[in-house]
């Protein structure tokens, strides 16, 4: 499981590119290679956490969608998470 959180500076050409970058988050969900994604309350930027085995995997997701290097878009940081609890719900995950 990886979380990757973005920032997002005062460049607002990224909200041209958000709809079809929401899509693709909405399909990831339902494909179950995307836990959770969205922006911070204060939109300074957002978190998405990919249930992703590797790396790798990750690194296509990202590249497949032209939000990721987008102006005004940065990838702040991408860690592994290795989740100790979960709620039930995410058992599976």
């Amino acid at each position: 499981m990886y979380a990757v959180q973005l920032a997002f500076s005062d460049d607002t050409s990224r909200l041209e590119l958000r709809p079809a970058h929401r899509e693709r988050l909405a399909a990831l969900a339902a494909e179950g290679r995307l836990l959770a994604g969205g922006p911070w309350s204060d939109d300074t930027g957002a978190l998405l956490v990919f249930t992703v085995d590797a790396r790798a995997d990750l690194d296509d997701l990202l590249a497949d969608d032209p939000y990721y290097t987008a102006p005004g878009v940065t990838v702040a940081s991408v860690r592994e998470w290795n989740p100790v609890t979960r709620h039930p719900a995410l058992a599976e995950v």
